[in-house]
């Protein structure tokens, strides 16, 4: 047969064990891990990123288990990636609104009549705020990736 089909010994004895064992020829699935989260999953999670923004991993994490597939955090990455989806950190706001500046400049030039002993007195601060536990405000933000052309 491999000589009137011109095609290599193996190849015809591949196709007659395929027959046999599966009584099919076409191409069977390889081997290989199935994926962890199903078509549906993957998209109900780029759903939700693209509704919400900045979302973390961990809550991701949560409504993946509450649609009935638990994943991990690097399962859910790793398909988000796939649409072209990036966690990125968030810029952060800036410090101090016009207003507020304002009322802080007239605060202080209210005080700036007070004597030295009324002054020590009064606590002065220079509104840093500091978490001792966590991750200082920092969040992350997901977006789609953008190349920049050159």
């Amino acid at each position: 047969m491999s000589a009137a089909l011109k095609v290599p010994n193996n190849t015809v004895t591949s196709i007659i064990l395929t027959w046999k064992k599966f009584g099919t020829t076409k191409i069977l699935p390889r081997a290989g891990r199935p994926a962890k989260l199903s078509n549906r999953g993957r998209r109900v999670l780029v759903r939700e990123v693209t509704k919400k923004l900045i979302v973390t991993l961990t809550e991701l994490q949560r409504s993946s288990v509450e649609m009935g597939e638990p994943s991990g955090r690097t399962t859910i990455s790793a398909a988000l990636h796939q649409p072209g989806l990036y966690s990125r950190m968030a810029r952060r706001k800036p410090l101090f609104s016009k207003r507020y500046m304002t009322a802080c400049l007239e605060s202080v030039k209210r005080h700036l009549k007070d004597s030295q002993t009324m002054r020590n007195k009064i606590l002065w601060s220079d509104e840093t705020k500091i978490e001792l536990f966590g991750l200082n405000a920092k969040c992350h933000v997901w977006r789609k990736r953008v190349t920049i052309p050159r």
